[in-house]
């Protein structure tokens, strides 16, 4: 499972960052996180409002930060 967070590295950035990890860990999930910092891949990803998180290419949260017990669910936890 790839994992991406998408934003310009805000605080709410982030968070959603360290809640994906967060999320990750507890379900102990093997994913590969990583946060899309450059505004100019954005688009090419199909984000149109930060902070997004991708799994797999596939938007899954866009325009708010997720709680952890929110992001396990979306996880498959």
């Amino acid at each position: 499972m790839k994992i991406q967070v998408v934003g310009a590295g805000c605080p709410k950035c982030q968070m959603v960052e360290a809640n994906v990890k967060k999320a990750c860990e507890e379900l102990k999930l093997g994913a590969e996180v990583s946060h899309v910092y450059d505004v100019r891949e954005f688009p090419k990803l199909g984000v149109r409002i930060t902070p997004a998180v991708l799994v797999d290419g596939k938007i899954v949260v866009a325009g708010k930060v997720p709680t952890v017990e929110e992001l396990k669910k979306l996880l498959g936890g």
